[in-house]
């Protein structure tokens, strides 16, 4: 059964760009309301890098400080791609594993393993500066042995071996393999041993590959049904009604009333407590979430205040204090505060009216910059506010898809991807804080600790998980649909996205503003897709 999802209408959002061509910006829509991201990690081809940088890691680590340090990165410095091809094949026994994760078992021949040997001899008699041999000429391996050390030659073996068969022994998995989930998880010293005493290699390796998605039932987004609950709020003709008016008081001045109580339409400046009433007659208990100090009290805005508020304090004065009981509604947004009988006081500190200019074409300027009547006032207005009533419901529908689709699909989503997506998320809030709260260099420095980032990746593991979901479904019915979208609408998005960040004099990687850019596309492509073909129940409660 199809899940609603509500939406509320918020008017602050409502802003008047100076630029008529401005309106919503469709592009960001899709990651609405959680900046969901589409990630795709990087999949290895038989060339990558990679397992270069990889390996050259895992060389410093085991040789550690010694003399023969570069001599031993020059003698392991074979080609590292499937082009570099094997006296013999090895074996590679591929076993699958949980969370969509690939163990692969290598065992490498003696012949393979001699014929590294003999480069590595031949790239450290090259290199070497062995006293009474002239440098590059042939050096008898026992004296070369000795100057090198027997136990150095024997690592680089080892190493050389692992960084020329890496390659071969992930052919299996090319395409499908996260670039920086590859792990030999077998010990450097059990492969020396094995090297030693076998004259062979035998190590595994652990690498995640992209999830395989599987639909309950196959194709089940084709028959996609989704209720979008729409908020009673979300009616732009009345919305933007209030708009004109909240306009049109701003350009007023408040005076103090002096000779009367409080009308609608005044300005009041109040003290409010309030306490239960206890119905078996027991203590009243102080209601703090009610209590305010000098709050200022529009009575043209009495929608935002408990029911019969407004209404119970119509007529006081200046100083004067009233005392009324009020019931708080069961759809109250305090859900501790629903049904509670409540006795208010209600202290009137100051009291104003507002002093409104005369409503014509004269002040229409001041209402909308641009506009010359009233008439287009309200026009302008209502047009704007019926833009973002449609992205409001546009979005609550893109939701409830999403939401739907996350039901839909089975996954096992391996590590890595779910601490890339989590890290993504995080870095982007912590951006937004950023942005909005300009942190220190030592908050900064706090929040982007490790520990900081692994207690949001704990707490939000739920949250990221369905949002993996949703875009690897996102991705499969792209394919499965052959969607497309232009090259002209990629080249555009992608010169808009590297202008903002160099207005903000930020560092982009272009090639990852291309990849995340053709994700949005192809997001954007499903969900109208989606839209198109799902059957969507709009409600309004």
């Amino acid at each position: 059964m199809a899940t609603p999802i509500s939406i509320q209408f918020n008017p602050s959002i409502l802003s008047f760009p100076s630029n008529p061509s401005q309106s919503i910006n469709t592009k960001s829509q899709f990651f609405q309301p959680n900046d969901k991201l589409l990630v795709k990690q990087k999949t290895i081809n038989s060339s990558s890098r990679q397992f270069s940088s990889f390996l050259q890691q895992l060389q410093l680590h085991q040789l550690g400080s010694t003399r023969f340090v570069a001599l031993a990165a020059a003698a392991t410095g074979v080609v590292d791609t499937v082009e570099d091809k094997l006296p013999a094949d090895i074996h590679v026994t591929e076993i699958q594993e949980p969370n969509s994760r690939v163990r692969l078992t290598v065992e490498v021949p003696t012949v393979v393993c001699e014929d590294s040997y003999r480069r590595v001899i031949k790239e450290f008699m090259k290199r070497s500066k062995v006293p009474g041999f002239r440098p590059g000429k042939n050096v008898p391996e026992d004296i070369l042995l000795g100057f090198i050390g027997k136990q150095n030659v024997q690592k680089a073996a080892v190493e050389a071996i692992l960084k020329r068969t890496l390659p071969h022994a992930m052919s299996s998995v090319t395409g499908k393999a996260f670039e920086d989930s590859i792990r030999i998880v077998t010990k450097f010293a059990e492969m020396e041993r094995t090297y030693l005493s076998t004259n062979s290699l035998r190590y595994d390796v652990v690498v995640d590959v992209a999830p395989e998605i599987k639909w309950k039932p196959d194709d089940a987004y084709k028959n996609l049904k989704v209720v979008v609950e729409l908020d009673s709020d979300m009616d732009a003709q009345r919305v933007a009604e209030k708009e004109f008016i909240k306009r049109h008081k701003s350009l007023g001045a408040l005076k103090i009333v002096t000779d009367r109580g409080l009308q609608v339409g005044d300005v009041a400046v109040i003290d409010i407590s309030a306490t239960t009433i206890e119905q078996d007659g027991s203590d009243a208990k102080i209601i703090p979430a009610a209590e305010s100090k000098g709050f200022n009290f529009d009575t043209e805005e009495g929608d935002n205040v408990l029911p019969g508020f407004r209404d119970s304090i119509i007529g006081i004065k200046h100083g004067e204090t009233k005392s009324f009981p009020l019931v708080f509604p069961d759809s109250w947004k305090q859900e501790d505060l629903r049904g509670v009988h409540a006795q208010f006081t209600v202290e009137c500190k100051e009291l104003f009216y507002r002093d409104l200019p005369e409503l014509n074409d004269s002040i229409a300027e001041k209402l909308l910059p641009g506009c010359s009547s009233i008439e287009e006032v309200k026009q302008a207005v209502l047009q704007r506010c019926l833009e973002v009533e449609q992205a409001a419901k546009d979005q609550a529908t893109d939701n409830a898809i999403l939401e739907q689709l996350y039901k839909m699909v089975e996954v096992e989503i391996p590590q890595s991807l779910l601490e890339e997506q989590g890290r993504q998320l995080y870095g982007a809030q912590l951006l937004q804080l950023q942005a909005n709260m300009k942190l220190s260099e030592q908050q900064l420095a706090s929040l982007s600790s490790p520990r900081a980032v692994n207690e949001f990746l704990e707490t939000q593991k739920e949250n990221i998980i369905s949002i993996i979901k949703q875009n690897l479904a996102v991705g499969d019915i792209f394919t499965r649909e052959n969607l497309q979208f232009s090259t002209e609408e990629l080249v555009k998005e992608v010169q808009n996205s590297i202008e903002e960040f160099q207005q903000h004099q930020q560092e982009y990687d272009e090639d990852r503003v291309k990849q995340q850019v053709q994700e949005v596309l192809e997001g954007a492509k499903v969900l109208e897709w989606l839209r198109e073909n799902a059957e969507i129940q709009y409600i309004t409660r």
